[in-house]
């Protein structure tokens, strides 16, 4: 029995792994399919319609086969915040930044929402992080900042110092709709939740649809850049939402967020085999100092929960 039980763990194990892998690979490649599409396919304005408007869709299709109960009225405001605030914008402004920056240097950069959680914790929630963690972040925005200050990878982009900068905001948005959607995401189903989270990020994105009709992808016979939009909308967009969660309750929530540090390898590949940037030590660089600095603070982070269980 204790045999069956071990095998039937580790078969869990696996498959949470498998999963935000999935999720993480996912996530990496879009990097590089967006970059891809804009601007020679697709409009910044018109990649977020389709992700925000056809997410929608797909998750209230997907909340037909599921029970979905009642919304709480105390957590309505941060759904709309979620929605409005952290996808919306967190989608627009990472959209927009891949107009203009390389996407192995936002790959990089989108690394950061943890570093963002925890300032907004010891902002809003007067958290006290430990030394181990404060070096962590401290480590972590260094690498950021070494991003920035070189000013891209000489990929194709009209400013890449913008694109940086727009993906720093866009990882604050991040962090925010972690943050604010922390409770009810302990209180409903993802894809209750997340329709009508992604029915509050949908809303704003109405008005952007004037800008996709120009769009030259509207007007070509050519396959490829159809292909890539559609793996935006299904993979990145709806699937890896729900990759995440079973790999939450399979391995945890910390090792899932681990994985988050191996979005810019993916990217990286996805960008160098598509010929759309080049890899530069100073890229290599500041990955291997921001990873660094994750990995202290979530070090920090386990070591303060254990003080604070003996206490």
């Amino acid at each position: 029995m204790k045999q069956v039980t071990n095998n039937g763990r580790g078969a869990a194990v696996l498959a949470g792994n498998a999963c935000i892998l999935a999720a993480t690979v996912f996530w990496g490649v879009n990097v590089s399919f967006t970059k891809a599409l804009i601007p020679e396919w697709m409009t910044p304005q018109g990649i977020i319609v389709v992700r925000l408007v056809g997410g929608c869709l797909l998750m209230w299709l997907a909340s037909a086969f599921v029970r979905c109960t009642r919304i709480a009225r105390r957590d309505w405001l941060r759904l709309v915040l979620g929605g409005g605030v952290g996808l919306f914008a967190f989608i627009y402004l990472f959209v927009t930044s891949l107009r203009y920056g390389s996407p192995i240097d936002i790959s990089i950069i989108m690394t950061l929402p943890p570093v963002f959680v925890l300032l907004i914790g010891v902002v809003f929630r007067h958290r006290r992080p430990s030394a181990a963690e404060w070096g962590g972040v401290a480590l972590s925005m260094a690498g950021a900042v070494t991003v920035i200050a070189a000013g891209g990878s000489g990929a194709r982009g009209s400013d890449n110092l913008l694109g940086d900068l727009l993906a720093v905001a866009s990882t604050l948005c991040y962090a925010f709709y972690l943050v604010v959607l922390e409770g009810p995401s302990r209180s409903y189903r993802p894809v209750n939740m997340l329709r009508w989270v992604f029915l509050f990020a949908a809303l704003p994105s109405l008005f952007l649809l004037p800008d996709m009709a120009c769009m030259p992808l509207l007007h070509t016979s050519d396959a490829t850049p159809w292909l890539e939009i559609g793996f935006i909308l299904l993979c990145p967009t709806f699937m890896a939402y729900f990759l995440v969660q079973p790999a939450i309750k399979d391995i945890g929530s910390e090792l899932v967020s681990l994985y988050q540090y191996l979005l810019p390898v993916f990217a990286t590949l996805s960008a160098v085999l598509m010929g759309l940037d080049r890899l530069k030590w100073v890229q290599v660089a500041a990955m291997v100092i921001i990873v660094a600095g994750m990995v202290l603070t979530n070090a920090g982070k386990r070591r303060r929960a254990k003080a604070d269980a003996t206490s």
